[in-house]
């Protein structure tokens, strides 16, 4: 009997909380957009400000520094299928180099490679105060951004590049279980990169995983009107990269494995999200002396309408 007053109790506060005004905006990762949640009519829209530190420890003491925005819309087709598309625009891309003219820096900034992809709810599981969702994924980049960048230096490097040239695809599946208090989202998706000119990017795999757990309030007993909810987050990203094939070969400074951890915070109304994260890296094994993160910063916004 205590248990069918609990679930009785459960799905009471639900329906109270719908009724009452809880956000359609939600808790969500972060630091990937394949499971921003987007009702069926409703577009979901995030902008993010993404500052990316790099360095390696080689000869050249490169350096490479990124500002970038990315925007993102996603779109609810049906309640099983939405479709998203993402556009990066870079407002700055340097490399600080140690060369035998010296210390010098090259620098581009543009839009960059645009990505279209769509999730499809395969299998849902609705319970009492939550629900189990999974949905694969698929996608394509396209070429978009500009791959032969020069400046007074000459032909940038190629990884320097705001465009690759190539039509890039990429796959995977992502997986949500949500209840009233926490969050926990994961995907794996595996990225294959073209070929243009001579160059392509190494493939990527990569094993995403976000708990975003509300702190504030802790209790929705006695909650009414509109109410803001406060969420930490802890996500984690284990990347693989090939290393990058010039030629008829590879480039043996390039690619590896590392792990990324990311503590944040988001801040949600009921149609608005406020958001931030720092990725900082646990454990980094690079090809050679490739190029490795510092750290990455991701703050901005997200709305529904």
């Amino acid at each position: 009997m205590r248990n069918n007053n609990q679930s009785i109790g459960l799905s009471l506060l639900v329906g109270a909380l719908v009724l009452t005004g809880v956000p359609s905006a939600q808790a969500a990762p972060n630091t990937f957009n394949t499971a921003l949640p987007v009702p069926q009519g409703e577009t979901i829209w995030r902008e993010q400000l993404v500052l990316r530190e790099r360095s390696d420890d080689g000869p050249m003491d490169r350096e490479v520094s990124v500002q970038a925005l990315g925007s993102v819309l996603g779109y609810g087709i049906t309640p099983k299928l939405a479709v998203f598309g993402v556009v990066p625009y870079f407002f700055n891309k340097a490399l600080d180099v140690t060369t035998p003219m010296g210390r010098i820096e090259r620098d581009t900034g543009g839009i960059g490679d645009v990505s279209l992809f769509g999730r499809y709810t395969a299998y849902q599981d609705d319970f009492t105060g939550g629900t189990f969702r999974i949905a694969p994924i698929f996608g394509l980049t396209a070429p978009t951004g500009d791959s032969d960048d020069r400046d007074r230096f000459g032909e940038l490097p190629r990884p320097l590049r705001v465009g690759d040239g190539a039509w890039d695809g990429f796959g995977g599946v992502v997986a949500t279980y949500q209840t009233l208090q926490y969050q926990m989202d994961a995907q794996l998706l595996y990225r294959e990169n073209g070929r243009h000119d001579g160059f392509a990017h190494g493939d990527e795999t990569r094993l995403d995983a976000s708990l975003q757990y509300r702190i504030w309030p802790l209790s929705l007993e006695g909650i009414s009107g509109t109410p803001g909810f406060t969420y930490a987050l802890l996500e984690s990203s284990f990347v693989h990269r090939e290393r990058n094939e010039i030629g008829s070969g590879t480039d043996a400074n390039s690619g590896g494995t590392q792990w990324l951890l990311a503590p944040g915070v988001q801040y949600i109304t009921r149609r608005w999200v406020v958001e931030g994260t720092v990725q900082l890296p646990v454990a980094e094994d690079p090809n050679g002396d490739a190029i490795q993160d510092d750290y990455i910063v991701r703050v901005g916004f997200r709305r529904n309408f």
